[in-house]
């Protein structure tokens, strides 16, 4: 698969001598795009070839990869099950556009306390579930497991070595971990984190041995659900001159990371970055939701 490749002109990266790419992954799909395409890959190859017929994951009110996992579920024949952070979801749904879109799709919802969705991990919650819908082939939250992580290997490419630094967002870690064990030696794997502190190190680390990598924790905006003018500013600003859309969750906050960083002078004159766009845009519409409502700008879609 030939995902493009965008060079970046703006007149910082010319004040800095620093050259910025992006790898447009948000291409890949209309409804699994980036880094969703690239995790539920290996896992659906999985599915299909142990005879499974029904999908189980979750997420949260506005996750991308719920609609994800509908339409791929749908695509391929599957029955698909969201288990949805949030029980007073259960009434409001549908006015949700990234749940609604979901069910469109076919997907069926359980409804969660978040105290409940904490465990969702945990032997005896999984063999519940089970006990409830049968037979089903579990994928994780944000779909990150020994699978995505091998799906998320394939974003980088070997001519992609002339790259110093990368970087992409970091939800679950999944992404990232991928990224890092596909990356060369002598590169320099920047994650920028949608979530206040520290405990995603623990989780990249159970994925890799590399130790080429940090995360930059310093510009989640507040978390998932967080946003201020600021954010919103730059990212319509950086549409309108580049052209390239981002979702105010995670690629939005990794921009601007980055080009805090470039005017901050972190990066020595002559790098060459490449940023991975992970998709997420649908994301936008329920953002929008949100600051029409807080009477803020909205995000150009």
């Amino acid at each position: 698969m030939i995902v493009p490749t965008q060079e970046i002109s703006l007149p910082l990266l010319k004040e800095h001598r620093v050259s910025l790419c992006v790898r447009r992954e948000d291409t890949i799909h209309p409804m699994i795009s980036g880094n969703k395409f690239r995790k539920l890959k290996y896992n659906l190859e999985k599915a299909k070839e142990e005879h499974y017929h029904t999908l189980i994951t979750f997420g949260g009110a506005y996750s991308n990869h719920i609609p994800a996992t509908a339409f791929a579920g749908k695509q391929q024949g599957f029955k698909t099950i969201g288990i949805i952070r949030g029980e007073e979801l259960e009434f409001s749904w549908k006015t949700n556009p990234t749940l609604a879109n979901a069910s469109e799709l076919g997907m069926t919802f359980k409804f969660i306390s978040r105290d409940t969705y904490r465990k969702k991990d945990e032997p005896d919650f999984i063999d519940k579930l089970l006990e409830t819908f049968g037979r089903s082939y579990i994928i994780p939250e944000g779909g990150t497991n020994d699978l995505a992580i091998r799906g998320c290997e394939e974003i980088l490419a070997a001519a992609d070595k002339e790259y110093e630094v990368v970087c992409c967002s970091v939800g679950t870690g999944g992404t990232i971990a991928g990224i890092i064990n596909a990356s060369a030696a002598h590169q320099q794997i920047l994650g920028f984190t949608a979530l206040k502190g520290e405990f995603l190190q623990k989780d990249i680390c159970k994925f890799t041995a590399k130790r080429n990598w940090e995360l930059c924790t310093a510009y989640h905006f507040g978390g998932y659900a967080k946003i201020l003018p600021e954010l919103i500013t730059f990212i319509n600003d950086f549409k309108k001159v580049t052209g390239i859309p981002l979702d105010p969750v995670y690629t939005g906050k990794m921009m601007y990371g980055i080009m805090d960083l470039i005017g901050k002078g972190y990066f020595e004159p002559g790098t060459k970055i490449l940023a991975i766009h992970t998709g997420g845009l649908q994301g936008i519409r329920g953002m929008n939701q949100y600051l029409s409502k807080k009477k803020l700008p909205l995000i150009t879609i």
